[in-house]
């Protein structure tokens, strides 16, 4: 059975990719995070140079902080977004 994600970007990932969110079919080959974002970079460039600096990225599992070393496990959602900062 064919897994998926619902992938959704936020700040400036979200208006330099023009999309706020998509819904990604999933390999079995893809297990962690860092593999998501190396499919998504093979699919376009802009994908590839927005998501190629990982320590320029946060990410969320079903609204739980991860790392890009995480595992996908059966999560249905992955939140990609820049740090947040603090004023």
């Amino acid at each position: 059975m064919a897994r998926s994600i619902n992938i959704i970007y936020f700040a400036w990932v979200r208006e330099r990719l023009g999309i706020d969110q998509e819904q990604v079919s999933l390999g079995d080959e893809i297990e962690t995070i860092a593999d998501v974002l190396s499919m998504l970079g093979e699919r376009e460039a802009a994908y590839a140079d927005i998501l190629a600096d990982v320590e320029k990225l946060r990410f969320a599992l079903d609204q739980d902080y991860g790392l890009s070393t995480s595992l996908i496990g059966s999560a249905k959602e992955l939140a990609i977004f820049p740090p947040v900062t603090g004023g």
